[in-house]
């Protein structure tokens, strides 16, 4: 029997070679089956297919994905499967699986996602079931830059094999390349899905979702000129605020508001040249033949230092700080001893006994960055708005800045990007629902696409914005528009909260406890509550607010009030979009 393959030469990205090759070895094994196995032994294609539940935790859309080819997979190897988020079980309904797939991604410093909460609570509780009849597989999507790499998966993993469940395939911890590595882990969980279940598919051609989804990708991002470039923040702000505009050309590429929009940056020169000069070499010096200029300009992360890079000059330098941070193992003295430090600070600490070819294997690739879209496709079709804060600040007598604000704001006429789906961060459905939206400063981003999609979808439905800053007279960015929305009716409630204004610090929590009353009456006629922004702090905040003037307004206690605000986000009416 002839063994299909792939020429090198084929038309084919990353993500479709990784998806064809799976595709190829599993036809391969099935016709080698067919061919060995006697004319009796064929299954009757009118046998019922056995079940299979996918369901993934994600925050950005990464996981969803990785669900959907999974059951792409899965269907054309005679499964009846089934995707749904992490949110959308029971605990009690799990129980009753028989064969489950988990793709996870982790949020935050080892968090799990926001639509992976709920079931993970009921699973960690001491009252959950036993699972001895669920037989189960786990894919972990994380970012190895963060001490809680992949924790999420790590932690539903775990927890499963202690409640009794059966582990069919190991556990795969996928970095932010995660493409090839989660295809593999797919092609794997499925085959040994097939000896166990007995299922006897039809594979044909590569799933829709898998077509549709490979034009513009990570892999192959689309090459996009930046028309628009402004600052939208005040001469007096301490913040420097800008709105883009990508134009979309001929890309085929279309948002829905609550998406996210990816670019792939540039690294400053200034600082590819520093590197460059502390090793005493040309931008040409090839490092396993390629110039080391374009290694440091374009591949890989050379801001934010790698855990590797700092183990490997701590091993080698004399430097007590460093040592004391490193083997203290308190990751927040280590954040903030690193904060405003960049590879070239690390290398001036003892990177002089690192090699050329070694400091470059311990270096990152360096990703894109992803930034909530702040237009609707329905008012701008043709272009992708992106509302975002330019980081700058000096530091060992050197300008320094974020990686990508500053590459839009400083050096780009255009910039390689991709669409980021986010389909549980959307504009209700209902156009009569009533919609409150919690963006303080750059969290207004996808709000003001919301804004333009009830506008241009005549929605009748009221809405509400918390919108805050430091200073009214700097910071009130797209305040005409706002003014214009408001006056038009459009925005049916707009409160402010500039915190510096006023010798008492107002924030955009505050606003929301002063008006609770009315905001749990728009709550209770079913409204949409929304958040935008900062997760660290400002996130937070706005929960504890949410649960306070809940309890007080609705009449709860404290257990009252979370079940009132977990029935909002099995509902989908609390969602979060929070970096």
């Amino acid at each position: 029997m002839k063994i299909a393959y792939i020429p090198e030469d084929a038309p084919f990205n990353e993500d479709q070679r990784a998806w064809l090759s799976g595709f190829l070895a599993g036809l391969h094994s099935r016709l080698a089956m067919n061919l060995s196995a006697p004319p009796a032994a064929v299954t009757d294609t009118g046998a019922p297919r056995p079940p299979l539940r996918i369901l993934y935790g994600t925050q950005t859309g990464n996981a969803e994905g990785v669900a959907g080819d999974a059951a792409a997979a899965a269907k054309a190897q005679g499964f009846d499967a089934t995707v749904s988020g992490l949110d959308e079980i029971a605990l009690d309904e799990f129980a009753g699986l028989k064969y489950v797939l988990i793709i996870t991604s982790t949020y935050g410093e080892g968090e799990m996602p926001d639509n992976a909460e709920l079931f993970w609570d009921a699973l960690s509780a001491t009252t959950a079931p036993r699972l001895e009849g669920v037989a189960y597989g786990v894919l972990a999507l994380g970012d190895t830059g963060y001490d809680g790499f992949c924790q999420a998966g790590k932690l539903i993993d775990t927890r499963l094999e202690q409640l009794g469940a059966h582990r069919i395939v190991g556990r795969a911890d996928c970095d932010i390349d995660y493409e090839t590595a989660a295809a593999e882990w797919v092609h794997s969980a499925v085959s040994t899905l097939v000896t166990l279940a007995g299922a006897s598919g039809n594979p044909g051609t590569p799933p829709p979702s898998t077509v549709a989804r490979s034009g513009w990708t990570r892999k192959n991002p689309y090459p996009a000129l930046l028309p628009v470039n402004r600052v939208l923040s005040g001469a007096g702000s301490g913040k420097e605020i800008r709105h883009f505009e990508f134009a979309l050309a001929d890309s085929g590429i279309v948002y829905e508001a609550g998406d996210a929009l990816a670019v792939v940056p540039e690294n400053d020169p200034a600082l590819v040249a520093a590197i460059t000069e502390h090793f005493r070499v040309s931008p040409d010096t090839l490092v396993d033949g390629e110039p080391l200029g374009e290694l440091l300009g374009h591949r890989y992360e050379i801001s934010t230092p790698s855990k590797d890079l700092l183990s490997e000059v701590e091993s080698r330098a004399e430097h007590e700080e460093l040592s004391h941070v490193l083997r203290g193992g308190v990751k927040e003295v280590l954040d903030r001893w690193l904060y405003g430090k960049d590879i070239l600070d690390i290398l001036r600490i003892g990177g002089d006994a690192l090699s050329l070819e070694e400091f470059v294997g311990l270096l990152k690739p360096l990703v894109h960055r992803a930034y909530s879209i702040s237009s609707s496709s329905l008012a701008h079709p043709d272009h992708i708005h992106l509302t975002v804060a330019s980081v700058r600040y000096q530091g060992a007598g050197r300008e320094r800045g974020g990686v990508c604000s500053t590459f839009l704001a400083d050096r780009s006429e255009g910039a390689k990007i991709f669409l980021q789906p986010n389909k549980h961060f959307r504009v209700p459905g209902d156009d009569d629902a009533p919609m409150i939206m919690v963006g303080p400063g750059t969290g207004i981003a996808p709000f003001r696409a919301f804004l333009q999609e009830r506008e241009q979808r005549g929605a009748q439905g009221r809405n509400w914005l918390f919108f805050g800053d430091q200073h009214r007279e700097h910071d009130y960015i797209y305040a005409d528009e706002l003014t214009g929305w408001h006056d038009s009716g459009v925005l049916n409630r707009l409160d402010l909260a500039f915190s510096r204004d006023q010798a008492e610090k107002i924030y955009v929590q505050t606003r929301m406890r002063e008006h609770g009353a009315e905001l749990f009456a728009w709550l209770e006629e079913g409204g949409h509550f929304y958040v935008c922004g900062d997760a660290t702090r400002m996130a937070k905040d706005v929960d504890k607010a949410l649960h306070a003037l809940v309890a007080e307004h609705g009449g709860l206690d404290a257990d009252g009030a979370d079940a009132y605000v977990n029935t909002l986000k099995r509902e989908k009416r609390y969602v979060r979009d929070v970096y």
